[in-house]
Order: structure tokens, then sequence, then C-alpha cells
């Protein structure tokens, strides 16, 4: 019976404790800290893993009818950073010490057109946070290996575009109406536009937003419930 009784302040004392600063402050009442849990574990950002998929042999890339390996955004420079991360993580090596290349590779998904999300980015500072023309739904993923694509963002991002899509329970898939590819000093940052045709409310419950950018494939889950800021869905 003791052990009932303590057991409950104990857990109320450790649901308090869980509960982030910001949620009880206004946005000038942020601090650099509440900015950056804002944007790295929040209802509008997500880190996510992502599955790689094999590199085809060159047997199987003659036999669809192409020459050498495919080359391009999340397919450069995605086995350089695996071998970083493998070697930042001592036990993702399998017993002979050779790296595992089935190990996920991080990434960083933001709701970007969220309002908690761009005042957070003003406050931590960030210069030229990725914006795309026109309204609608923006989702940035941060994180993918590259430093050297000096393409049009439009031209690089056009090929996703048929790769990604938000689902909910009981609607139709919604396909992004752009996507783009930005160049930063840290990687890439791919952003998709969603149309605002789609309509998302609150009761869509778990929004569910799958994507795949060369061999890096990930389903990553937002709950709309959660997505609420001073009272309106964000």
């Amino acid at each position: 019976m003791l052990k009932t009784i303590w057991l409950v302040p104990v857990a109320a004392l450790v649901l308090m404790g869980g509960e982030a600063s910001w949620k009880t402050k206004s946005i000038p009442g942020w601090t650099q800290e509440d900015a950056q849990q804002i944007l790295t574990d929040s209802p509008w950002s997500k880190t996510t893993l992502a599955n790689i998929s094999r590199m085809q042999t060159e047997f199987e890339r003659r036999e669809g009818g192409n020459m050498g390996q495919e080359t391009g955004v999340g397919y450069d420079g995605v086995d350089q950073r695996t071998r970083k991360q493998q070697t930042a993580h001592f036990f993702g090596s399998r017993v002979d010490g050779t790296p595992n290349a089935s190990r996920p590779f991080t990434l960083q998904v933001r709701w970007e057109s969220a309002l908690p999300i761009r005042a957070a980015e003003l406050k931590a500072g960030v210069i030229e946070p990725p914006t795309l023309a026109g309204d609608g739904y923006s989702i940035a993923v941060y994180g993918v290996p590259g430093s050297y694509f000096k393409d049009d963002p439009k031209k690089l991002g056009d090929p996703l575009k048929k790769e990604a899509s938000l689902r909910r329970e009981g609607k139709d898939d919604v396909k992004p109406s752009s996507v783009e590819v930005f160049q930063r000093q840290d990687g890439l940052v791919v952003v998709y536009l969603f149309p605002l045709s789609a309509e998302l409310t609150k009761k869509d419950g778990l929004i569910e937003f799958a994507a795949r950018i060369g061999r890096l494939g990930f389903t990553q889950y937002f709950d709309a419930g959660e997505m609420l800021f001073q009272g309106k869905l964000q």
C-alpha cells in the first residue's frame, strides 16, 4: 500500500518535469533553448530514420539499360555519411569490424510553414531558412548528404515530386505541388510544398509524410491534435 501511495506523486512529478517550457510562454518570452527544442523535438519537428536501399550491381544496371551507378540528390555522399555515423557508433559495426550497411540514416523533418517553427528560427538566428514561392503546407527535410549541388533548386527537386505524399486515414493521398533542394554548408535541405486544397484539420489525427530521396526512404508521422498553437492548427 505504501508503494501505491508514493508512486502517484512521483509519477506526477515526472510528467510535470517533462513539460516543454515553451508551451507556457508567449513567443517573445522564448529563450534560445526553447527555440532549439521546437526546431529539434516538438509537434512540428521530428528526428526520423531513413532506410538506405542497396546500390544496384553493374549487372543489374546493365540489365535495366543503364551504365554506371545512379548519381544526384540522395545518391551522392550517402555511403560516406553513413560511414561517419557508423564510426561515431561503435556498436553499429558487425563483429568483424566492417560497417553495417543496413544502419538507418538520421534526418530531421520540420513542418516548415508552421508559425512556431518560423518564430523559433528567428529566435535561434537561423540564416535564410528554406522557403518556396506560393502558399501551402511546407515540409523540410534536413541532413540529406551533399555539398556541391549548384543546379537550380527546382530542377533538383522535380524528380522527387512523385516520390512523396501526405496520407491520412479515410482520405486521398496528397502529392506535393513543388519540391526544391537548397544547398547549405551542413548539407542539403529538401523542401516539399503541399497544396492548401488538402485542407488539413486537427480531426485528421495522424498525418503520415512518406518520401524517398534517392536511396533514402522514410515515413514520419505528425499528430494533428498536438500541432495546435494559440488555438489554431499550425
